[in-house]
């Protein structure tokens, strides 16, 4: 049974997701404020949590933040929630490292979709490490991709990119050349393809490229296609 922690400080809220995601059967703990979300979650190691952005204590993205440096929390999927629905919020918890954002009042059969997506890719990349046989690399220029064990080396040094980065790089590197739109992105990393979320994808590529480009205002190996979306470049111009 898959575990879930809910971050939030309004009871409503929790009682809502609980008895939304137990019908559906799920395990459901809780937590009414940041620090002992990071405590729980330290814990249990939750299959997803849902974390509320404006909290107590420690508001989300102080705790976003916290659980993806941990090692031990770093992979879990997590979906933040906010009442406001301006782009700078969404934007920050992207660059804090958030896997999805839904934005307050939600409903609940769209969140049950995103948990479930997240889920399928979380369990996908289970099942793939734990797949026997020759670890395979992608190798371009300096740099190297291992995706079996999530590793990126450019230039010889280990670089630490988020799940949905190393993602995004996987997915474009094994197809060099091929052009992916912004819907066929999101549709592969995180199981979704609406419209209104391209800019999620952007704004991993943006962070994407400012890790593994010398300069990420005129990058060789993840290019723009102005008006389609995005390829990657198996043979990059040196300097």
């Amino acid at each position: 049974m898959p575990v879930i922690l809910v971050v939030d400080d309004e009871a409503n809220i929790v009682e809502l997701l609980k008895f939304t995601l137990q019908k559906e059967d799920y395990r459901v703990i809780s937590a009414m404020d940041g620090p002992t979300g990071l405590s729980m979650a330290a814990e249990y190691l939750p299959d997803l949590i849902i974390l509320d952005i404006m909290m107590p204590g420690r508001d989300g993205f102080e705790v976003c933040r916290a659980l993806k440096a941990s090692p031990g929390t770093a992979g879990i999927p997590l979906i933040m929630l906010s009442a406001k629905s301006d782009d700078i919020d969404k934007i920050l918890g992207l660059e804090m490292g958030a896997d999805d954002y839904v934005t307050k009042p939600f409903s609940p059969r769209e969140l049950l979709a995103r948990i479930k997506a997240n889920l399928r890719r979380r369990q996908y990349m289970k099942e793939s490490l734990s797949c026997s046989g020759p670890q395979r690399e992608l190798v371009y220029s300096n740099l190297v991709i291992r995706p079996e064990n999530y590793e990126v080396d450019l230039g010889g040094k280990r670089i630490y990119l988020s799940p949905k980065e190393f993602e995004i790089l996987e997915v474009l590197a094994s197809n060099p050349g091929r052009v992916f739109n912004r819907e066929m992105l999101l549709e592969k990393i995180w199981g979704f393809s609406e419209l209104r979320e391209t800019r999620t994808v952007d704004v991993h590529i943006r962070y994407l490229r400012q890790k593994i480009e010398e300069d990420p205002s005129h990058p060789l190996f993840i290019e723009t296609v102005r008006g389609v979306g995005y390829r990657f470049n198996d043979k990059p111009a040196s300097g």
